[in-house]
């Protein structure tokens, strides 16, 4: 049975006019959604800590900026809009002891609540909105008149109107022109963490690497293999999301076709799929969670080692000088380019 897919007739707006919404953090989604809620008319107020170098950029943007303990004890719905690992300590800190009956908690993303870092009282509505892409994607679609499909999901209602909030939100920021699925908490965390880590990110960026080291080990130029197997992507990408995989292999030449319906699953095989499912396992069993948080525990000397590791190898190099001959691409520095927070 196909979704039902929720537009702006199925969202009422008023049903955050009314209200005052704070947004904790003014990060990739934090400042896109922020924005676009400012523009559809939303009461909004940011909540920081002081001394937050996000603080002169909110207010520039015409934000009124308070500290996170005010914002959460003005706001009728809050949103956490700082990263996973950093909401336990903000929650703590300053949003559960300003919690009272009939508020809103809601997230982006489910880890928080799926896996109980947090667990907020039972008299208050949390709900999510998740938008399907990156915040400055989010922010430049509403500025054009077009929107980010997004997701909601519910999983406290005391206050008998978690929908209509969650639906209001996806429409303040642009999520029902696009369209909006309803899902669950468990579902989208699961099926979230399973992308990144196995297809769009470390599916993606493992495959580029070794096809790029394959040729490059076998005597290739390192700029054919990084055109080969990392630029080239793009096209194809562009080209899948625009028709579909059917669609991508009907533009393509039938010597490619070939290559990808008859090489292609040889390369990613059943024991790629094996893997993914023991992935899946770990997601769903929490190890994942447990990891990830550990990890930040002890100060992240592992994520920044792989991290270091990844930015030392020669398809970077080789990258920058080849993109440095396209002025047409749009160029971002990974240097102090980390979304600030805060």
């Amino acid at each position: 049975m196909a979704a039902k897919i929720y537009r702006d007739k199925d969202a009422d707006i008023r049903n955050l006019t009314k209200k005052t919404v704070a947004v904790i953090g003014f990060g990739s989604q934090g400042h896109a959604h922020a924005l676009n809620l400012k523009e559809s008319k939303v009461k909004v107020l940011i909540g920081l800590y002081k001394g937050s170098k996000s603080r002169a950029v909110a207010q520039k943007l015409g934000f009124e900026v308070v500290d996170t303990a005010e914002a959460v004890k003005r706001a009728d719905v809050i949103f956490m809009a700082v990263p996973d690992t950093k909401i336990p300590a903000v929650y703590e800190k300053d949003v559960a002891p300003n919690l009272t009956k009939g508020k809103t908690l809601l997230f982006s993303h489910g880890f928080a609540i799926h896996y109980k870092t947090i667990v907020p009282p039972a008299d208050v509505n949390v709900i999510m909105v998740a938008p399907k892409g990156p915040g400055h994607i989010v922010r430049r679609q509403f500025t054009e008149g077009k929107g980010v499909p997004a997701l909601i999901a519910i999983y406290q209602n005391p206050g008998k109107d978690a929908k209509k909030i969650a639906l209001a939100w996806a429409k303040g920021v642009g999520g029902t022109r696009g369209g909006v699925i309803e899902t669950t908490f468990k579902e989208e965390t699961e099926t979230d963490l399973f992308g990144e880590q196995t297809v769009l990110c470390g599916g993606v960026s493992a495959l580029i690497t070794a096809g790029y080291e394959t040729l490059v080990e076998a005597g290739y130029q390192p700029e054919m293999a990084y055109f080969e197997c990392l630029h080239e992507l793009k096209l194809i990408v562009d080209l899948i999301n625009e028709a579909g995989i059917a669609g991508m292999r009907f533009s393509i030449s039938e010597t490619a076709e070939y290559g990808d319906v008859a090489v292609g699953p040889k390369i990613v095989d059943a024991g790629t799929k094996k893997r993914m499912k023991a992935a899946l396992k770990r997601i769903q069993n929490g190890a994942f969670a447990r990891e990830w948080i550990k990890e930040n525990e002890d100060g992240q000397p592992n994520f920044k080692r792989l991290r270091k590791e990844g930015e030392a190898h020669d398809i970077e190099k080789v990258g920058a000088r080849l993109r440095g001959l396209m002025p047409w691409i749009k160029k971002r520095s990974i240097k102090g380019s980390q979304a600030s927070y805060s």
